[in-house]
C-alpha cells in the first residue's frame, strides 16, 4: 500500500506487520488494528481434473480456489488478485467473477494484489492470454464458496434451515421472516465455518449475474490512472534508497573487458559505480552484466553513465547483420528442412499442376517498447530479499532472485505494481535481479530504472522470420497441394543451447494446426540460429506466421481469379472439429489446453470470417485509391477475422478509414474490455506492419528510441474501429484467450487492403520504406 509523507510517495510493505493469524476449520482470519476481516478461502484441496486447462503451466493450476475473499466487518469486501495489471483490466474482470458469485455490492469491492507466491497461488505469470480462460471456474468457485458459508452463518444465527436463506446483494435474507444480515455482520461467524467442498456448491445460473457478461466501463484502478495516484514499478520508493542505472553490452552475449569511471565518479550525487558479471550465453531471465552507477538520483546515475569508459569484449555475436542473416534464412528455405506435416503427396500434387503459384514472406524482429520501460526496487536485509516491481512474472521472479543472491526461495519477498505495458517483456525479470544484485551490493534499497534506449537495444525481441510458399492450383482454381518453409530463431535459444528449429509450442501458432482442407500439405522448419536474445511478444510466433499464410491465401485468390473471402472459405473446406496429425517426431502444442475441450474448429474459423465480412460491408464498391483487405486467425485457443480499409493517396500516403475485427472469445466476463483489446491490437498491428523493425548491424540494434523505432501516431490511427463479439453465451463452455488474438490478422489484412487499392503487394515487413513503390509501381 502507499501513504503521502511530507510530499513524497512511500510505498511500504504492510504484509508482515499490524496483523494477528488465526486459523479456524480450513479458514484463515486476519485482523488488522481493531478491524476484523474474515478471509475465506477455498482450502479444501480439490481432486476434480480442472475443467479449464493449466495442466501444461509452469507451476500449476490451483483449482481448489485459492484466489481468497475478504470481508471487512463493515461490509467491504476485499478480492485477492494474482495475475498483473498492465492496461488489460484483469483486476477488473478477476473481481466481476468473484463478486458475482459471491453476491457482493460493487460498490463496496476492493481488489487486492496477491504478491509472488507459487505454492499458494499455483502460476501467476500474466502471459499466454490466460487470465480468465484457465481461471473462470475456479474464480466462480471462490465466490461461490464464501456466499455458501455467509449464508451458513445466517442460517445457525437465527436457528433456520440454510435451505430457507439465500444471499442477495451484499446481505443475507431469510424469506419468511423477512430478516436480513449485511455480509460485514456475518463475516467473522462465516470464517469460523468448515469450508464446503467443491461438489456441494451451487453455482449461478447465467440469468442470475448482474456482473458476468456486462460491460464494465469504469476499471478499478481507472479513477488512480488518471488522477495520477496509481503506483506502477517506476513509482515505488522507500526511505533512504538509492537509484541505478546499468551500462549493457550492445551486443548479446558481450562482457566488459575494462571500463574507466575517473570523471564519472566524482559528478555530484554518485554514489558508486559497480561492475556487474556477466551470464553465460544463454543467459535465461539472469542479467546481461555491465557496469552499473548508483546515486541519490536517476539524473545524475545517467550523466555519469555516459561518462564511463568501457571496453567490451563484444563476444560470439558481434558479427550479426540482418541483412545478411535475411539471406540466410531465405537460402535455408530453398532446400527441405525438418518435416512438421507431410500430408498426402505433395509432390505428385505439384506434377499434375495446372497452376503453380509461389511467394515469400519476411517480418523483421520487433522490441516491446512498453510505456513504462522495466524498473523494480529491491532492498536486501537479514538475509531477506523484497522486491517491488513491474512484473508479469511474480514467481519467476522471486526464483530467479533466489537463484542470483544465493538464497532459499522462502526469504524472498516480490510485489506487484501496476504495469505502464508488459506485451510479454515484463515476463523476463532480468531487470528485477539487476536491482536486487545492486542492493545487496550497497546494502540500501536500489531502484533500478531501464532508460528507453536501455529497453530498445537490450530487449528479448521478437524472431525475425522468414516464409516460402509454393501452391499447385487445378483448372478449377483449386488448391491441391501446399508447401510452406517457415524459418525462424527459437525463443528456446535464449534458455538453453539453441536450437535452431521453432519449438513444438511456436509451431502451434497457426503453422501445425493450419486448418485448410488441402489433400496434400508439406510443412517444413529449416534451421535458424539465433544471435540475439528472443522472447515472447503479445501473440509471439502467430504474428509472422499469420501474416505470411493471410498474405499468401490472398495471392492464392487473386491467382485463381476468385473473390478473396469465398476463397478462404473454401480453404476451410467442411465444418469440422480436429486435432492436426503431424510428421513423426512432431507433437502438437494447443496452447497447454486439452484439444478434446479446445480443437480446431473450422465452423468458428467460418463464423468470425461471415460476420466481420457482413459488417465490413465486404465486397461494397469503393473509389479509386480505397480497397478493403481480409485476413482470418486462430492464437490462443480464440478464432478472430479483421477487414481493414485503406486509402493510399497520390503521393503514397496511407491512410485507414476504418478497421472491423470479430472475435469468438466462447463466453465473456467483461465485453467492454473485449471491445478495448481488439482496439488495441488494430492500432498496434497497423503500427507494427507500418513501421516496427529492429535491425543488427555488427551485432548492436541499430533503432535506440522512438525517432527511430516509430509508434504509430494519433493520426494515422484508424478513424473507426468496430468490434464484433461473436460468442455463445452458455457459460459451461470453456472461455478462450482475448488480450493477444487480435493482433495477428491485423498485418495481413492491411496489406491485403494496400494491394486491393493499389494492385501492389506487400511481402515484406514494415511497410514504412515501401509505400512510394506501392503507389509508383515498382516492385514491392
Amino acid at each position: 500500500m502507499s501513504r503521502e509523507n511530507s510530499s513524497r510517495l512511500i510505498v511500504v510493505n504492510e504484509s508482515r506487520r499490524g496483523f494477528v493469524l488465526g486459523f479456524g476449520a480450513g479458514s484463515l482470519v486476519l485482523a488488522f488494528g481493531g478491524g476484523a476481516l474474515a478471509r475465506l478461502a477455498h482450502a479444501q484441496e480439490n481432486k476434480e481434473a480442472p475443467k479449464y486447462g493449466g495442466a501444461g503451466m509452469a507451476n500449476g493450476l490451483r483449482d481448489d480456489p485459492r484466489l481468497f475473499v475478504e470481508i471487512g466487518a463493515d461490509g467491504t469486501v476485499g478480492i485477492f488478485c494474482i495475475r498483473s495489471e498492465m492496461g488489460q483490466g484483469v483486476r477488473t474482470s478477476v473481481a466481476m467473477v468473484v463478486a458475482d458469485e459471491l453476491g457482493a455490492d460493487w460498490a463496496r469491492v476492493q481488489v487486492k494484489q496477491a504478491p509472488g507466491d507459487e505454492p499458494k497461488y499455483g502460476n501467476q505469470n500474466t502471459d499466454g492470454s490466460r487470465s480468465l480462460r484457465q481461471s473462470f471456474a475456479a474464480l466462480r468457485r471462490a465466490g461461490a464458496a464464501a456466499r455458501a458459508m455467509l449464508e451458513a452463518a445466517a442460517a445457525a444465527a437465527w436457528a433456520v434451515d440454510v435451505g430457507e436463506v439465500k444471499a442477495g446483494v451484499h446481505e443475507v435474507v431469510h424469506a419468511k421472516s423477512g430478516r436480513k444480515l449485511g455480509f460485514g455482520e456475518l463475516a467473522a461467524k462465516a470464517a469460523a465455518l468448515p469450508v464446503p467442498k467443491a461438489d456441494t456448491l451451487k453455482l449461478k445460473a447465467p440469468s442470475e449475474f448482474r456482473y458476468i457478461g456486462k460491460d464494465r466501463t469504469r476499471l478499478i484502478d481507472g479513477a488512480d490512472i488518471v488522477s495520477g495516484r496509481a503506483q506502477y514499478g517506476i513509482d515505488a520508493r522507500l526511505p533512504g534508497m538509492l537509484y541505478a542505472v546499468v551500462a549493457r553490452s550492445p551486443v548479446y552475449g558481450g562482457k566488459v573487458a575494462s571500463f574507466d569511471a575517473a570523471g564519472a565518479d566524482k559528478l555530484p550525487g554518485v554514489v558508486r559505480i559497480v561492475q556487474l558479471n556477466a551470464t553465460p550465453v544463454p543467459s535465461g531471465f539472469q542479467p546481461l552484466g555491465g557496469v552499473a552507477v548508483v546515486a541519490d538520483n536517476t539524473g545524475s546515475a545517467i550523466k555519469a553513465r555516459a561518462q564511463l569508459k568501457i571496453q567490451w569484449d563484444a563476444g560470439s555475436n558481434s558479427s550479426y547483420d540482418s541483412t545478411a542473416y535475411r539471406k540466410q534464412l531465405e537460402a535455408a528455405n530453398r532446400k527441405p528442412g525438418k518435416r512438421i506435416r507431410d500430408d498426402g503427396d505433395v509432390d505428385q500434387a505439384f506434377a499434375a499442376a495446372a497452376k503453380k503459384v509461389g511467394a515469400d514472406y519476411y517480418t523483421p524482429h520487433l522490441a516491446h517498447a512498453t510505456m513504462e520501460p522495466p524498473a523494480a526496487l529491491a532492498q536486501v536485509k537479514d538475509g531477506r530479499c523484497e522486491v517491488w516491481a513491474c512484473t508479469q512474472a511474480p514467481q519467476e521472479s522471486r526464483e530467479q532472485v533466489a537463484k542470483a543472491l544465493g538464497i532459499d526461495i522462502g526469504q524472498v519477498t516480490v510485489n506487484v505494481t501496476l504495469l505502464g505495458g508488459g506485451f510479454g517483456r515484463k515476463s523476463k525479470p532480468d531487470y528485477v535481479v539487476e536491482a536486487a544484485l545492486l542492493a545487496k551490493e550497497l546494502g540500501k534499497p536500489v531502484k533500478l530504472t531501464w532508460t528507453r534506449e536501455d529497453d530498445l537495444v537490450n530487449d528479448y525481441f521478437h524472431a525475425v522470420a522468414h516464409s516460402h510458399f509454393e501452391a499447385a492450383l487445378d483448372k478449377s482454381g483449386k488448391v491441391t497441394g501446399w508447401l510452406h518453409r517457415i524459418a525462424a530463431p527459437s525463443i528456446s535459444s535464449t534458455f538453453a543451447p539453441d536450437p535452431k528449429h521453432e519449438s513444438a509450442g511456436e509451431l502451434g501458432q497457426g503453422i501445425s494446426d493450419m486448418p485448410f482442407a488441402i489433400p496434400n500439405v508439406r510443412i517444413e522448419n529449416p534451421e535458424a540460429a539465433a544471435h540475439t536474445r528472443i522472447g515472447w511478444f503479445r501473440s509471439v510466433y502467430n504474428i509472422p506466421h499469420a501474416y505470411a499464410i493471410q498474405s499468401f491465401v490472398a495471392e492464392l485468390a487473386h491467382a485463381a481469379g476468385r473473390d478473396h473471402k469465398e476463397f478462404l472459405l473454401e480453404l476451410l473446406g467442411p465444418d469440422r472439429q480436429f486435432a492436426p496429425q503431424l510428421a513423426a517426431g512432431n507433437a502438437w502444442w494447443n496452447y497447454g489446453e486439452d484439444p478434446a475441450q479446445y480443437p480446431v474448429d473450422t465452423a468458428r474459423w467460418r463464423r468470425v470470417i461471415e460476420t466481420v465480412a457482413k459488417e465490413s460491408g465486404w465486397g461494397r464498391k469503393l473509389p479509386k485509391g480505397r480497397g478493403l483487405g481480409l485476413a482470418a486467425h486462430r492464437s490462443f485457443v480464440t478464432y478472430t477475422a479483421a477487414v481493414c480499409e485503406v486509402e493510399v493517396g497520390d503521393d503514397g500516403a496511407i491512410t485507414v478509414p476504418r478497421v472491423d475485427i470479430a472475435i469468438d472469445c466462447g463466453p465473456q466476463v467483461n465485453p467492454e474490455r473485449v471491445r478495448a483489446q481488439m482496439e488495441g491490437a488494430a492500432i498496434q498491428g497497423i503500427g507494427l506492419a507500418r513501421y516496427g523493425e529492429i535491425s543488427f548491424k555488427a551485432g548492436r540494434a541499430e533503432q535506440t528510441n522512438f525517432h527511430q523505432f516509430q509508434i504509430l501516431r494519433i493520426n494515422e490511427a484508424p478513424r473507426e474501429i468496430r468490434v464484433h463479439l461473436v460468442a455463445p453465451d452458455d457459460y459451461s463452455q470453456p472461455l478462450g484467450g482475448v488480450g493477444e488474438p487480435g493482433l495477428p490478422p491485423i498485418a495481413p489484412a492491411f496489406v491485403n487492403a494496400i494491394f486491393a487499392a493499389t494492385g501492389k503487394r506487400i511481402r515484406d515487413l514494415p511497410i514504412r520504406s515501401q509505400l512510394a513503390a506501392a503507389k509508383t509501381g515498382k516492385a514491392a
